[in-house]
């Protein structure tokens, strides 16, 4: 297969002087025509584009009055909702640094990010607020706490803040490289780091978005995550907006079926989400006949997906799922869409644009089917601006001008790129490196298995052994004999040190708050 070559629209990963990321995704699509077009879609209604600028202004307007403006975080926590999609939007425009929360962190997390985020301001789903608001009590943090939905006494409504001036709100002229927004790691290696964004990001890494998903007009985009998760963010609502599509929203808990019934409802046809969501599904008897769907394609990302949940995919939903790459401090870093032919089980291509190598340890380029450190140029306009209160931090992520977010992976001879695995989850086992990915995804290949961990097990006398942890199918019970069967078809798929000394059944594997693999809380 070869290289793919690109169609680059014109103008792309230009990016002017000055700026605002809010002034690109809802006064920018007015100017072109879109007005009457749909920008959000949600359970009670859809907001077109005008509409969208008309709350956001009006939002915008009220959180001025409480001493918001150019360069001030405030705090966003809540599930998807259009009141938290205005209230972000209405910040950016103010050139105020919205720091976007996720619902689902823990009460040292939480405190964490309050005090290191430095923010005033606290806007919060009344569903979410009860972690924040007790933090309030113990610190006084936040000069205003504002609920979207029922609050308490001496708490503001987010809707009260709106006035009725029907008047647009000019965006604050910011420049290009101010910062923009704020998002938290899942802190799965410790406390979470804040990672800065700039006003250049929407075009910077916004274009390569918008090149990789090829959205259309009347495309409806939907990410299961929360928009706290930056590949939600920015596929999932930023790039349709900008590109002319709309941005379809999910309220709850991210189950199979509140997806999949959401996807029906409001007419969903590109999704966005983790590899165990597609399982899950997978998992669920005539999934494909229950729900009636128009999805044209879906995506994944997270973990690695896997040869044989594609494949069941696509035989049963008729669709795709693209892999692709992503990290915090930057967001997409692989291309693997409608644009690129598909190599199920890659991630993609480096973009046009960005210079994205395979590098060895001497930061020499890798030959075609070696393995090596992905590694992005550091002076890439969609890199992040750094870690919030943390220089020293950000800093140890740089080599020689280079910067490695500490994955490994191996291109092919027509320069797709294939995940091999974190360098943290390496181990050795008897002097030789593992990589749990690689296992894991030879365990998901096997007919009986929906999902499989791979974790080190202590041993004198080898270092360590393997131990794999596997989540079945149903209609297959645990048994020693069905491990040992396991362990016999990997002996046909890995090297023999690869293969499983033992292997446990589970009911389910811990993954975080943005669905990727805890590995280390197997092996505590």
């Amino acid at each position: 297969m070869p290289r793919p070559e690109f169609q680059l629209p014109p103008g792309y990963r230009v990016i002017p002087p000055s700026l605002n990321m809010g002034a690109e995704v809802v006064d920018r699509p007015l100017a072109l025509g879109w007005a009457a077009r749909p920008a959000l879609w949600y359970d009670g209604g859809m907001l077109t584009r005008a509409a969208l600028q008309e709350r956001v202004d009006a939002c915008a307007r009220g959180l001025r009055r409480l001493g918001l403006g150019r360069g001030t975080p405030y705090l966003l926590r809540g599930p998807n909702s259009p009141e938290l999609v205005v209230a972000f939007l209405a910040g950016l425009k103010l050139g105020a640094v919205p720091v976007l929360v996720n619902s689902l962190l823990g009460p040292r997390e939480l405190a964490h990010i309050v005090a290191n985020a430095g923010a005033g301001v606290a806007i919060v789903a009344a569903e979410a607020a009860d972690s924040l608001r007790a933090l309030q009590r113990a610190h006084s943090r936040f000069r205003h706490f504002v609920t979207i939905g029922p609050g308490e006494p001496g708490e503001l409504r987010l809707e009260s803040l709106a006035d009725d001036d029907p008047s647009p709100l000019p965006a604050v002229a910011t420049r290009a490289d101010e910062p923009a927004f704020m998002v938290y790691t899942s802190g799965t290696t410790g406390l979470p780091k804040g990672i800065v964004h700039s006003h250049r990001w929407v075009i910077a890494v916004g274009d390569l978005g918008v090149l990789r998903a090829a959205y259309r007009p009347d495309d409806r985009v939907l990410a299961t995550g929360e928009f706290s998760f930056i590949s939600a963010l920015g596929h999932g609502l930023l790039w349709p907006l900008r590109a002319g599509a709309s941005a379809a929203l999910l309220r709850g808990r991210a189950s199979p079926e509140a997806v999949l019934a959401t996807c029906e409802r409001l007419g969903v046809t590109v999704l966005f989400s983790v590899p165990t969501f597609y399982r899950k599904v997978l998992a669920l008897p005539g999934a494909e006949q229950r729900w009636r769907l128009q999805l044209r394609y879906c995506n994944a990302t997270g973990e690695p997906l896997g040869l044989a949940t594609y494949r069941e995919w696509k035989a049963r939903f008729g669709c795709d799922i693209y892999e692709y790459f992503g990290i915090s401090e930057f967001q997409v870093l692989t291309c693997h869409g409608p644009v690129v032919p598909i190599r199920p089980g890659s991630l993609g291509v480096p973009f046009p644009g960005v210079d994205l190598r395979v590098l060895d340890a001497t930061l020499r380029e890798v030959a075609p089917g070696e393995e090596g450190y992905l590694s992005l140029r550091g002076d890439d306009p969609g890199l992040c601006l750094g870690y919030h209160q943390d220089p020293a931090r950000w800093q140890r992520m740089f080599r020689d001008g280079w910067y490695q977010p500490g994955d490994r992976v191996r291109v092919d001879a027509d320069g797709y790129l294939w995940y091999v695995g974190r360098e943290d989850d390496f181990f050795k086992s008897r002097g030789m490196a593992v990589a749990p990915a690689e296992i894991e995804a030879a365990l998901m290949e096997l007919a009986p298995v929906l999902e499989a961990a791979v974790a080190p097990v202590p041993d004198p006398e080898i270092g360590n052994a393997i131990q794999a942890f596997v989540v079945l199918r149903d209609g297959h019970t645990p048994s020693p004999a069905l491990a040992e069967e396991l362990r016999a078809q990997l002996r046909a798929r890995l090297a023999p040190y690869k293969v499983p000394r033992a292997i446990q059944f589970v009911d389910a594997l811990p993954h975080s708050t943005q669905g990727k693999l805890l590995r280390r809380a197997l092996s505590s």
